[in-house]
C-alpha cells in the first residue's frame, strides 16, 4: 500500500506480511494513518482534514491479492476493472476541497463500490468498532454471521415475510383509513360515467355535427352556388340562347377531330379535349344531385344544435373533444370497479396479513432457536479465548429475550406469547460476562474493568473473525489497556489467527510485536513528516532496538535489549 500527503505521512510503502504484520512507532508518528489509509481504500468517508497541509490531494494506492473466482473479482470485473496477474489495483484519491475519486482495475468507479468489495476482502476490528460491539444490535449482528446458514436461512425467509406484510399493512391502512375519501371519490365518478352513458356520445360525432350544421346553416347560398356552376357547364333550360361551357367543348372537340388525321401532334390534343368533355359533363351530374340532395330543413338544424350543446357539455367537464371524453369513461369506469371491491380487497388483505403474521411467529421461532444454539458455542468459544488471555475464571454467556406487547396488532406470537418483532426478528441478543466465579452476569460494558474489556472485546473479535470468510482483518490497537502476561497471549492468539488469515495489528505493546511475522516501524523525520524511507522493515538488529524502545523506552538498554529477545524467542518458540 501506497500513501502520499495523508495526515503526517508525506510519502510511504506499507509492505504487509500474508501472515502477521505489526505495525509499531512512537505516539503520533502516524501509525494510526495506515489505518486511515486502508479505510479509504475500502470506501471509508473521505475526510479533506486529513489531505496533508500545503497539498492538493491525498492518495492511497493498494494492491490486493484475489483469486479469479472470488467474490470480489467478480463484483470488480462486472464494474470493469481488470486484475493484474491475480492481484486488484485500488485508488483512492482525496482532494482539499473535499472531493473524492476511486479506481479499480485501472477503472474509475463510484466510492460505493469500495465498499462493497471491502465487504469481501477485510474485516476491521478497532476500537471504534469495539465500541460499536458493546450495543446490543451489533451483538446479534456478530452472532448470526457466527451462527452462519442456520441463521441465514431462515433469517432470509423471515426478511422476506417481514417485507410482503410491511406491504400488506400499509395497503390495509390506506383502504381503511382514506374510506371516505375513497366513497366520495366513487360517488363523483358514477355520476360522471350515469352522464355521458346518458347522452351516449359516439366516436367523432362532435367532428360531424359541426359540419352538418354548418352545412344546414348555409344550406341556400349552397344551393344557388351549386345550379349557378351547373348552368355553366351543362346550360339553363330556361335560357335557350345561353352558351354553356360543354357545348362549346364539344364543338371545339369536334373541330379537331376533322383534321386529326393530318397530323399526329394534333391528334393528342383532341383526345385530351374529349376527355375535359367527359368530366365537365360528370362534374355537371354531380351538381345537380348535390343540389337536389340539399335539405335547408329548420327542425334538422335545430335537432343539431341541440345535440351538439349536449356533447359540449360534457367535453366541458371531462375532455377537450368527445375522444377525451370517451377515454375518461373508460378510465373512470376501471377506477370505479377498483374502488367498488374495496371492501372485497380489504377481506383478502385482512386474511393474508393473518396468515403473514403466523408465518412471521413460526420463523421467528426458527430464529430464536437457532440462535440460542449457536450462542451456546459462541459463549464458549469466548470464554476459552479469555482462559488464554490470563482470564481463567471468566465466563461469557448469551442472553436471548424478547419483549411482550399486549397489543396483538404490535406483536406476533411466539412461544406462545405476543412479543414486539422487528426486521430481524422477535429477539434481543446481548453479552454478558462474569469476570470472577461467584459474581452474576453482567452486560460486558458494565461487567469488566477497562484491562478486562479490552480482553473481552479481543477474545469476542478473534472468535467472530473466525467464522468471516474474509482473507484479511485490521485490529487497530483493541489491546489496549492489556499487559504482562496477558499481552503475551494476546500476541498468541493473533499469531494463531494469521495461520489461517492475514492479520494486520497496530499496537504499541512488545509483547504481540514479538509475535507478528513482519514488524514495521513508522517514524518521522526530523520535520515532523513521514517520508518513504519512513516505514521501514525490522529485522534483526533493528528489530530488537525498537522492542527495546517499546519495552524501557531506551533502545541501548541491555537490559531491555535482553528482554527483547527473550521476547522473541518466547515468541518463536509458543506460535
Amino acid at each position: 500500500m501506497r500513501i502520499r500527503s495523508l495526515g503526517v505521512i508525506d510519502d510511504a510503502v506499507v509492505e504487509l506480511s500474508p501472515g502477521f504484520t505489526a505495525v509499531t512507532g512512537e505516539t503520533g508518528a502516524g501509525k494510526t494513518m495506515v489505518v486511515t489509509s486502508l479505510g479509504l481504500l475500502l470506501g471509508g468517508r473521505a475526510d479533506p482534514a486529513l489531505v496533508r497541509i500545503g497539498a492538493k490531494s491525498a492518495v492511497v494506492e493498494g494492491r490486493i491479492a484475489v483469486g479469479p473466482a472470488a467474490p470480489a473479482a467478480v463484483r470488480a470485473e462486472e464494474a470493469g476493472a481488470e486484475l493484474d496477474d491475480g492481484t486488484l489495483l485500488i485508488s483512492r484519491t482525496v482532494s482539499a476541497e473535499g472531493r473524492s475519486r476511486a479506481h479499480v482495475g485501472g477503472r474509475s468507479v463510484p466510492v460505493g463500490l469500495l465498499g462493497e468489495l471491502a465487504d469481501d476482502l477485510v474485516a476491521v476490528h478497532g476500537q471504534t468498532d469495539q465500541q460499536g460491539l458493546l450495543r446490543p444490535a451489533r451483538q446479534r449482528q456478530a452472532l448470526d454471521r457466527y451462527a452462519g446458514d442456520a441463521v441465514s436461512v431462515p433469517l432470509a425467509e423471515y426478511t422476506t415475510a417481514y417485507r410482503r406484510l410491511r406491504a400488506v399493512a400499509a395497503e390495509l391502512d390506506e383502504l381503511t383509513t382514506r374510506a371516505r375519501e375513497r366513497a366520495q371519490e366513487a360517488d363523483l365518478l358514477r355520476f360522471g360515467l350515469e352522464e355521458i352513458a346518458a347522452v351516449d356520445p359516439q366516436p367523432g360525432e362532435d367532428t360531424e355535427l359541426a359540419a352538418e350544421a354548418e352545412r344546414l346553416g348555409h344550406a341556400e347560398a349552397l344551393a344557388s352556388a351549386a345550379a349557378a356552376a351547373h348552368a355553366a357547364l351543362a346550360g339553363n333550360p330556361e335560357d335557350l340562347e345561353a352558351v354553356d361551357a360543354t357545348t362549346l367543348v364539344a364543338g371545339a372537340h369536334r373541330a379537331l377531330d376533322a383534321v386529326r388525321s393530318h397530323d399526329p401532334a394534333l391528334s393528342a390534343l383532341t383526345e385530351r379535349l374529349g376527355e375535359i368533355g367527359i368530366l365537365m359533363a360528370d362534374v355537371a351530374g354531380e351538381l345537380a344531385s348535390y343540389a337536389d340532395g340539399l335539405d335547408a330543413d329548420p327542425l334538422r338544424l335545430a335537432a343539431v344544435e341541440e345535440r351538439r350543446a349536449a356533447l359540449t357539455h360534457l367535453t366541458r367537464k371531462y375532455g377537450e373533444d368527445i375522444a377525451a371524453v370517451l377515454a375518461w369513461a373508460e378510465e373512470g369506469a376501471a377506477r370505479l370497479a377498483e374502488l367498488d371491491g374495496d371492501d372485497d380487497r380489504i377481506g383478502e388483505l385482512t386474511a393474508e396479513r393473518d396468515e403473514l403474521r403466523a408465518e412471521l411467529g413460526r420463523l421467528a421461532q426458527a430464529l430464536t432457536d437457532a440462535r440460542e444454539a449457536s450462542a451456546k458455542r459462541f459463549a464458549d468459544a469466548v470464554t476459552a479465548e479469555l482462559a488464554e488471555l490470563a482470564m481463567p475464571h471468566a465466563r461469557v454467556s448469551v442472553r436471548i429475550t424478547q419483549t411482550e406487547t399486549a397489543d396483538e396488532h404490535d406483536g406476533i406470537e411466539v412461544g406462545g406469547r405476543t412479543v414486539a418483532y422487528g426486521p430481524t426478528g422477535a429477539d434481543e441478543v446481548e453479552l454478558l460476562l462474569a469476570p470472577h466465579p461467584g459474581t452474576p452476569p453482567r452486560p460486558i460494558a458494565k461487567g469488566a474493568s477497562g484491562g478486562e474489556l479490552s480482553r473481552v472485546m479481543l477474545a469476542v473479535e478473534v472468535v467472530f473473525a473466525g467464522s468471516d470468510p474474509v482473507p484479511t482483518y485490521l485490529f487497530d490497537e483493541v489491546d489496549a489497556g492489556v499487559g504482562g502476561k496477558a499481552a503475551v497471549e494476546v500476541g498468541r492468539r493473533l499469531a494463531r489467527l494469521a495461520r489461517s488469515a492475514q492479520v494486520v495489528v497496530v499496537t504499541h505493546l512488545p509483547q504481540v510485536a514479538a509475535f507478528a511475522d513482519r514488524q514495521l516501524l513508522v517514524e518521522k523525520t526530523h520535520d515532523g513528516s513521514v517520508t518513504r524511507s519512513g516505514v521501514t522493515v525490522l529485522e534483526g538488529e533493528e528489530r530488537v532496538r525498537e522492542l527495546s524502545r517499546m519495552l524501557a523506552g531506551q533502545e541501548d538498554s541491555e537490559t531491555a535489549r535482553a528482554h527483547a529477545e527473550e521476547l522473541l524467542e518466547t515468541a518463536r518458540a509458543g506460535r
